[in-house]
């Protein structure tokens, strides 16, 4: 892993890149082999997380594509918050109550 700070050619770089990822911190950003999971096996309650995880980003998306409902999300948001991470947290508080 490498640990690059103030670097003017990878400043804020995110992401992919064929081998190699780019993750951006508060202290630089982290250069990092792709991680192999290919042998990684998921538990029950990790699968479960996970679906529960993509119900709740196809709710933030069905919310970002209807007009109304989007709108009405943002009147109850704070500056500088936004609507698909508000939709987000209200799925997921709403299905752990369930």
């Amino acid at each position: 892993m490498a640990l690059i700070k103030d670097n003017v050619v990878v400043k804020g770089f995110s992401g992919k890149l064929d081998q190699i990822v780019f993750k951006t911190y508060s202290y630089g950003t982290v250069v990092t082999r792709y991680p192999d999971m290919s042998k990684v096996k998921q538990s029950k309650a990790q699968k479960k997380s996970n679906q529960t995880f993509k119900d709740a980003v196809s709710y933030a998306q069905e919310v970002l594509a209807d007009p109304a409902r989007r709108k009405a999300y943002e009147k109850k948001l704070k500056p500088g918050k936004k609507v698909y991470h508000a939709a987000l947290a209200d799925f997921l508080k709403n299905k752990r109550k369930a």
